[in-house]
């Protein structure tokens, strides 16, 4: 298979965050309508609605198997939808032929041509398509500047490290000058400072070109350093849409909480209860204060429900109020992850203080009640 899938040149220019790159792209926005997918007589996606904008950086994240992947294969035109609708720029490119769809398609195999130097993969598809000699020169130049490439454009593929054979893919989808361009995990085959390496030039050259990204990915850093809003998936439904702050800070669901972070989201089941005014989050061990919380509708007194506090919000203090043994210590360079044991229950806390902690000891904490998340312990959804 391609690492690209070909799009038509489409003439003159969309809006874009960078004046300079308007002769590049032309950014259109993605609609998707009562989407369902079949394969075989498995459902992989079902009555899905998802709405990107031109010009954003749309990142659908999920662990294996959540249809992210089948979701931008439909959208390039790769696998037939079942029922639904797909619109990109505002026409509707359901049963089109991926040809026809002005997008760009980066895979993680880098696909180069063996044979072909770095120009020539980069110009292939234009040459084919009867592009002209200026304009193909013109296309590659802008795009080799923007990858750093011009060094190794008479190079064969063989000759460049992973990285640089990624760059090449991604220029040969540039040079392509799509309306959307489509990512399926590109990065997964780089080390991880590869990866690291090119997470900032991707968010750099979405910066520069101004289009319309979608990215698969089930790595939860690079959708929060690269999205501009991001779908967090899983079963083939959207479980959340939001901008990567939002999601982090207020998930709706207990997978969405948990899925995000490292380490996970500390979770404590209790109940609701309101004692002399105030409404309490209550376990057998902890209460703390939930009376500012912004419930979705009235909160449930009585009802079983799980407390999900991220692990930057625990502190440890002297003046904590609660009481816990330091089972085990990771440092992180910067900051380190302290896990305690709370009555049973492993509490995970980043603490980027230098103060003398080791295993064995017993430390005063506290939960940060203002950034402490609820839910409805049986549907796992937000209160």
């Amino acid at each position: 298979m391609a690492n690209t899938i070909d799009a038509a040149s489409v003439p003159g220019a969309g809006a874009n965050a960078n004046p300079d790159a308007a002769a590049l792209t032309h950014p259109a926005n993605v609609a998707i309508r009562n989407l369902t997918i079949r394969l075989g007589s498995n459902t992989v996606i079902e009555n899905l609605d998802l709405d990107v904008l031109a010009g954003e950086f749309v990142v659908l994240l999920g662990p294996s198997g959540c249809g992210k992947s089948t979701l931008l294969h439909s959208i390039a035109g790769l696998i037939d939808v079942s029922e639904g609708s797909i619109e990109i720029a505002g026409e509707d490119m359901t049963w089109a032929d991926p040809k026809d769809r002005r997008i760009a398609l980066v895979f993680q195999s880098y696909a180069l041509y063996p044979t072909m130097s770095v120009e020539r993969n980069l110009s292939f598809a234009l040459r084919i398509n009867g592009i002209p000699k200026a304009e193909i020169a013109r296309r590659v130049a802008r795009a080799s500047e923007m990858l750093q490439l011009g060094p190794l454009l008479k190079r064969k593929p063989s000759q460049l490290s992973g990285g640089q054979r990624q760059r090449v893919a991604i220029g040969r989808a540039i040079v392509r000058e799509a309306d959307v361009f489509l990512f399926d995990e590109p990065l997964s085959n780089l080390d991880a400072k590869l990866r690291t390496e090119l997470r900032r030039e991707l968010k750099q050259l979405h910066h520069n070109l101004g289009a319309t990204m979608i990215y698969v990915t089930h790595d939860q850093v690079e959708a929060m350093t690269l999205a501009t809003r991001m779908a967090v998936m899983r079963g083939g439904v959207i479980q959340q849409f939001g901008t990567p702050a939002e999601v982090y800070a207020r998930p709706n669901t207990l997978f969405v909480a948990t899925f995000l972070g490292s380490p996970a989201m500390n979770l404590l089941k209790g109940t609701l209860e309101t004692r002399d005014g105030v409404l309490y989050f209550c376990t057998a061990q902890v209460r703390i204060d939930v009376s500012a919380y912004a419930f979705t509708e009235a909160p449930p007194h009585g009802v079983p429900c799980v407390l999900g506090v991220r692990a930057e919000d625990v502190h440890i203090r002297p003046d904590g109020s609660e009481r816990a043994e330091v089972s085990l210590m990771e440092p992180m360079g910067n900051h380190r992850v302290i896990w305690l044991d709370y009555h049973g229950e492993q509490i995970a806390s980043i603490d980027q203080t230098k103060a003398p902690i080791a295993e064995g000891d017993s430390v005063a904490f506290s939960f940060d009640a203002a950034h402490v998340s609820l839910f409805d312990e049986a549907s796992g959804a937000r209160l």
